[in-house]
Protein backbone atom coordinates (compact mmCIF):
# COMPACT_ATOMS: atom_id res chain seq x y z
CA UNK A 1 0.00 0.00 0.00
CA UNK A 2 1.34 3.62 -0.99
CA UNK A 3 2.71 4.72 2.65
CA UNK A 4 0.67 8.02 2.27
CA UNK A 5 -2.86 6.34 1.43
CA UNK A 6 -5.00 5.32 4.29
CA UNK A 7 -8.64 3.97 4.28
CA UNK A 8 -10.69 5.01 7.54
CA UNK A 9 -13.04 3.04 8.91
CA UNK A 10 -15.47 5.63 8.61
CA UNK A 11 -15.51 4.44 5.15
CA UNK A 12 -17.10 1.07 6.10
CA UNK A 13 -19.68 2.78 8.52
CA UNK A 14 -21.54 -0.15 9.01
CA UNK A 15 -19.41 -2.48 9.93
CA UNK A 16 -17.94 -3.34 13.03
CA UNK A 17 -14.15 -3.09 14.04
CA UNK A 18 -13.95 -6.61 13.62
CA UNK A 19 -15.38 -6.49 9.91
CA UNK A 20 -12.93 -3.68 9.49
CA UNK A 21 -10.00 -6.00 10.58
CA UNK A 22 -10.81 -8.84 8.83
CA UNK A 23 -11.63 -7.24 5.59
CA UNK A 24 -8.23 -4.88 5.82
CA UNK A 25 -6.54 -8.43 6.19
CA UNK A 26 -7.82 -9.93 2.86
CA UNK A 27 -7.54 -6.76 1.25
CA UNK A 28 -4.07 -5.81 1.87
CA UNK A 29 -4.55 -2.37 3.72
CA UNK A 30 -2.00 -2.09 5.93
CA UNK A 31 -2.36 1.83 6.83
CA UNK A 32 -6.16 2.86 8.83
CA UNK A 33 -8.03 5.39 9.96
CA UNK A 34 -10.18 4.11 13.24
CA UNK A 35 -13.40 5.36 14.15
CA UNK A 36 -13.79 5.89 18.26
CA UNK A 37 -17.04 4.61 18.35
CA UNK A 38 -15.94 1.67 16.82
CA UNK A 39 -13.51 1.05 19.30
CA UNK A 40 -15.98 1.90 22.25
CA UNK A 41 -18.31 -0.90 20.76
CA UNK A 42 -15.66 -3.28 21.07
CA UNK A 43 -15.04 -2.39 24.22
CA UNK A 44 -11.73 0.18 24.11
CA UNK A 45 -8.90 -2.17 25.96
CA UNK A 46 -9.80 -5.25 23.64
CA UNK A 47 -9.90 -3.05 20.36
CA UNK A 48 -6.46 -1.99 21.04
CA UNK A 49 -5.40 -5.20 21.69
CA UNK A 50 -7.18 -6.43 18.62
CA UNK A 51 -5.43 -3.64 16.75
CA UNK A 52 -2.46 -3.57 17.90
CA UNK A 53 -2.06 -7.42 17.30
CA UNK A 54 -3.17 -6.98 13.95
CA UNK A 55 0.11 -4.92 13.28
CA UNK A 56 -1.90 -2.20 11.48
CA UNK A 57 -0.19 1.73 10.50
CA UNK A 58 -2.74 4.07 12.66
CA UNK A 59 -2.96 7.10 11.06
CA UNK A 60 -5.28 8.51 12.75
CA UNK A 61 -8.07 8.01 15.49
CA UNK A 62 -11.43 9.81 14.46
CA UNK A 63 -13.98 11.06 16.96
CA UNK A 64 -16.62 13.47 17.31
CA UNK A 65 -16.80 16.91 19.22
CA UNK A 66 -18.69 18.00 22.19
CA UNK A 67 -22.44 19.82 22.47
CA UNK A 68 -20.87 23.11 22.74
CA UNK A 69 -24.22 24.22 24.17
CA UNK A 70 -24.48 21.98 27.75
CA UNK A 71 -21.69 22.38 30.02
CA UNK A 72 -22.99 19.94 32.44
CA UNK A 73 -22.08 16.84 29.88
CA UNK A 74 -18.55 18.35 28.97
CA UNK A 75 -16.65 16.44 31.97
CA UNK A 76 -18.00 12.70 30.93
CA UNK A 77 -16.95 13.78 27.18
CA UNK A 78 -13.82 15.14 28.72
CA UNK A 79 -13.11 11.78 30.23
CA UNK A 80 -13.98 9.80 27.35
CA UNK A 81 -11.72 11.44 25.50
CA UNK A 82 -8.60 11.33 27.29
CA UNK A 83 -9.49 7.21 27.79
CA UNK A 84 -9.07 7.73 23.41
CA UNK A 85 -6.05 9.72 23.78
CA UNK A 86 -4.72 7.07 25.35
CA UNK A 87 -5.63 4.15 22.89
CA UNK A 88 -4.63 6.16 20.51
CA UNK A 89 -1.02 6.41 21.98
CA UNK A 90 -1.21 2.80 22.76
CA UNK A 91 -2.05 1.68 18.91
CA UNK A 92 0.48 4.03 17.46
CA UNK A 93 -1.73 6.68 16.27
CA UNK A 94 -0.33 9.43 14.48
CA UNK A 95 -2.99 11.94 15.21
CA UNK A 96 -5.91 12.15 17.02
CA UNK A 97 -8.76 13.65 15.31
CA UNK A 98 -11.91 15.44 15.86
CA UNK A 99 -15.04 17.77 14.74
CA UNK A 100 -15.49 20.66 16.74
CA UNK A 101 -19.02 19.88 17.78
CA UNK A 102 -22.35 21.53 18.09
CA UNK A 103 -22.52 24.96 18.53
CA UNK A 104 -26.45 25.35 18.30
CA UNK A 105 -27.19 28.77 17.90
CA UNK A 106 -24.23 30.31 19.47
CA UNK A 107 -22.32 32.95 17.69
CA UNK A 108 -19.15 31.32 15.31
CA UNK A 109 -16.80 33.19 18.20
CA UNK A 110 -18.59 32.26 21.79
CA UNK A 111 -18.53 28.63 20.21
CA UNK A 112 -14.60 29.12 19.36
CA UNK A 113 -14.17 29.89 23.07
CA UNK A 114 -16.41 27.63 24.56
CA UNK A 115 -14.15 24.97 22.03
CA UNK A 116 -11.55 26.20 23.76
CA UNK A 117 -12.12 25.63 27.34
CA UNK A 118 -13.99 22.29 26.61
CA UNK A 119 -10.79 20.75 25.01
CA UNK A 120 -8.10 21.95 27.44
CA UNK A 121 -7.68 19.05 29.12
CA UNK A 122 -7.54 16.62 26.24
CA UNK A 123 -5.30 18.62 24.31
CA UNK A 124 -3.23 18.64 27.20
CA UNK A 125 -3.81 14.95 27.69
CA UNK A 126 -2.90 14.45 24.28
CA UNK A 127 0.55 16.87 24.65
CA UNK A 128 1.54 14.79 27.53
CA UNK A 129 0.92 11.38 25.28
CA UNK A 130 2.96 12.26 21.99
CA UNK A 131 -0.42 12.47 20.17
CA UNK A 132 -0.75 14.73 17.52
CA UNK A 133 -4.32 16.48 17.64
CA UNK A 134 -6.13 18.24 15.08
CA UNK A 135 -9.65 19.48 14.42
CA UNK A 136 -11.75 18.70 10.88
CA UNK A 137 -13.88 21.26 9.31
CA UNK A 138 -17.21 19.86 8.27
CA UNK A 139 -20.27 20.45 5.59
CA UNK A 140 -21.98 23.41 6.31
CA UNK A 141 -24.91 20.86 6.21
CA UNK A 142 -24.00 19.00 9.59
CA UNK A 143 -24.15 21.41 12.03
CA UNK A 144 -24.82 18.47 14.40
CA UNK A 145 -21.22 18.14 14.72
CA UNK A 146 -19.21 20.97 13.68
CA UNK A 147 -19.39 24.28 13.51
CA UNK A 148 -16.17 25.22 11.54
CA UNK A 149 -17.42 24.52 8.09
CA UNK A 150 -14.19 26.49 6.05
CA UNK A 151 -10.77 25.01 5.67
CA UNK A 152 -9.96 28.76 6.12
CA UNK A 153 -11.60 29.34 9.85
CA UNK A 154 -9.85 25.81 10.83
CA UNK A 155 -7.07 27.16 9.95
CA UNK A 156 -7.35 29.82 12.02
CA UNK A 157 -9.19 28.16 14.91
CA UNK A 158 -6.40 25.88 14.94
CA UNK A 159 -3.56 28.53 15.25
CA UNK A 160 -5.66 29.92 18.31
CA UNK A 161 -6.53 26.42 19.85
CA UNK A 162 -2.14 25.57 19.27
CA UNK A 163 -3.60 22.20 17.66
CA UNK A 164 -3.47 20.19 14.24
CA UNK A 165 -6.07 20.68 10.92
CA UNK A 166 -7.54 17.91 9.29
CA UNK A 167 -8.48 19.33 5.74
CA UNK A 168 -11.63 17.69 4.12
CA UNK A 169 -11.43 17.32 0.69
CA UNK A 170 -15.29 16.89 0.17
CA UNK A 171 -16.15 20.06 2.61
CA UNK A 172 -13.61 22.54 0.77
CA UNK A 173 -12.66 21.89 -2.93
CA UNK A 174 -14.95 24.85 -4.12
CA UNK A 175 -13.13 27.37 -1.52
CA UNK A 176 -12.60 30.90 -2.90
CA UNK A 177 -8.62 31.05 -2.91
CA UNK A 178 -8.12 27.16 -1.80
CA UNK A 179 -4.84 27.17 -3.16
CA UNK A 180 -3.85 30.67 -1.10
CA UNK A 181 -5.58 29.02 1.86
CA UNK A 182 -3.56 25.60 1.72
CA UNK A 183 -0.32 27.58 1.03
CA UNK A 184 -0.94 29.26 4.17
CA UNK A 185 -2.35 26.60 6.57
CA UNK A 186 0.08 23.85 5.38
CA UNK A 187 1.84 24.27 8.45
CA UNK A 188 -0.87 23.32 10.63
CA UNK A 189 -1.97 20.16 8.35
CA UNK A 190 -1.87 16.54 10.14
CA UNK A 191 -4.65 14.84 7.78
CA UNK A 192 -5.77 15.12 4.11
CA UNK A 193 -9.00 13.17 4.11
CA UNK A 194 -10.14 12.32 0.15
CA UNK A 195 -13.52 11.37 -0.91
CA UNK A 196 -15.35 12.91 -4.72
CA UNK A 197 -18.52 14.97 -4.81
CA UNK A 198 -21.05 14.60 -7.84
CA UNK A 199 -22.62 17.91 -8.60
CA UNK A 200 -26.54 17.76 -8.11
CA UNK A 201 -26.05 15.66 -4.79
CA UNK A 202 -28.70 17.25 -2.48
CA UNK A 203 -27.94 15.42 0.67
CA UNK A 204 -25.11 14.72 2.50
CA UNK A 205 -23.52 12.23 3.56
CA UNK A 206 -23.15 11.36 0.16
CA UNK A 207 -19.88 10.82 -1.38
CA UNK A 208 -18.33 8.85 -4.40
CA UNK A 209 -15.15 7.18 -5.03
CA UNK A 210 -11.86 9.22 -6.67
CA UNK A 211 -12.79 10.07 -10.14
CA UNK A 212 -16.63 9.15 -9.82
CA UNK A 213 -17.14 12.60 -9.02
CA UNK A 214 -16.19 16.47 -10.15
CA UNK A 215 -13.62 17.31 -7.49
CA UNK A 216 -10.77 18.45 -8.92
CA UNK A 217 -8.83 16.04 -6.85
CA UNK A 218 -5.46 15.72 -8.72
CA UNK A 219 -5.36 20.00 -8.63
CA UNK A 220 -6.12 20.05 -5.00
CA UNK A 221 -3.64 17.47 -3.87
CA UNK A 222 -0.72 18.95 -6.18
CA UNK A 223 -1.67 22.11 -4.55
CA UNK A 224 -1.05 19.99 -0.96
CA UNK A 225 1.93 18.39 -2.34
CA UNK A 226 3.47 21.45 -3.41
CA UNK A 227 2.75 23.87 -0.60
CA UNK A 228 4.70 21.23 1.70
CA UNK A 229 2.60 18.32 2.96
CA UNK A 230 4.55 15.29 4.01
CA UNK A 231 1.72 13.27 5.26
CA UNK A 232 -1.23 11.17 4.54
CA UNK A 233 -4.10 11.05 2.60
CA UNK A 234 -7.03 9.34 3.79
CA UNK A 235 -10.00 7.59 2.34
CA UNK A 236 -13.07 8.91 4.21
CA UNK A 237 -16.28 7.51 2.22
CA UNK A 238 -19.85 7.90 3.30
CA UNK A 239 -22.86 7.71 2.09
CA UNK A 240 -25.45 6.02 -0.35
CA UNK A 241 -23.07 5.41 -2.92
CA UNK A 242 -20.87 3.71 -1.27
CA UNK A 243 -23.85 1.49 0.33
CA UNK A 244 -24.68 1.08 -2.74
CA UNK A 245 -21.69 -0.29 -4.55
CA UNK A 246 -20.68 -1.88 -1.09
CA UNK A 247 -17.35 -1.68 1.15
CA UNK A 248 -15.67 -4.76 -1.09
CA UNK A 249 -16.18 -3.57 -3.97
CA UNK A 250 -15.49 0.43 -3.55
CA UNK A 251 -12.92 0.73 -1.07
CA UNK A 252 -10.06 -1.39 -2.98
CA UNK A 253 -11.39 0.75 -6.26
CA UNK A 254 -10.97 4.47 -4.10
CA UNK A 255 -7.62 2.56 -3.13
CA UNK A 256 -6.23 2.32 -6.15
CA UNK A 257 -7.59 5.62 -7.65
CA UNK A 258 -5.39 7.49 -4.62
CA UNK A 259 -2.60 5.95 -5.36
CA UNK A 260 -2.93 6.94 -9.11
CA UNK A 261 -3.57 10.30 -7.79
CA UNK A 262 -0.29 10.48 -5.05
CA UNK A 263 1.48 9.24 -8.67
CA UNK A 264 0.23 11.77 -10.53
CA UNK A 265 0.87 14.58 -8.37
CA UNK A 266 4.33 13.17 -7.13
CA UNK A 267 3.71 12.58 -3.62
Amino acid sequence: MHPRASVSAMSSAAWTLEQDLAFWRRAGITNVGLALRKMEAAGLATAVARVVDAGLRVTNLLGLGFDLTDRARWPAHQRRLIAAVDAARTVGAECMVLTTGSAGSMTWEDAAGALAEAIEPVTSAAAEAGVPFAFEHTNSLRVDVGFVHTLRDIVDLARRLRTGVVMECNACWAERDLAGTIAGGVDTFRLVQVSDFVIGTLCTPHRAVPGDGHVPLERILGQVVQAGYGGVFDLEMLGPRIEEEGYEAAIPRAVAALEALLGAVGA
